[in-house]
């Protein structure tokens, strides 16, 4: 374990859980401590990784905009569950 999973006990999961608003229980105060400490040397293990050094590959994935013939009002509502006056009707949101 390294510092930063050591720096993880009973107090500062309580700190955290009080500023969360969270009560727990002894029991989950240890269950957590343990967890939290789990969950630092994972951070760490992930900053062991090393970076890769090249250049991102960017190109440009829009395709130009085209004029196509879409569908008609009548085809696009022929499926629709409700209509009213030509378009869809959704439910009412208060």
């Amino acid at each position: 374990m390294s510092d930063d999973a050591d720096a993880v006990n009973p107090e500062a999961v309580r700190h955290v859980a009080d500023l969360a608003r969270v009560d727990l229980e002894a029991d989950e105060v240890e269950a957590f401590t343990g967890q939290f400490a789990d969950i630092l040397e994972y951070f760490e293990t992930l900053d062991e990784v090393p970076e890769v050094e090249r250049e991102a590959d960017l190109t440009n994935v829009m395709r130009p905009d085209e004029v196509r013939d879409s569908v008609d009002r009548e085809a696009a509502l022929q499926n629709a569950p409700e209509t009213e006056d030509g378009f869809f009707k959704g439910p009412n949101v208060s």
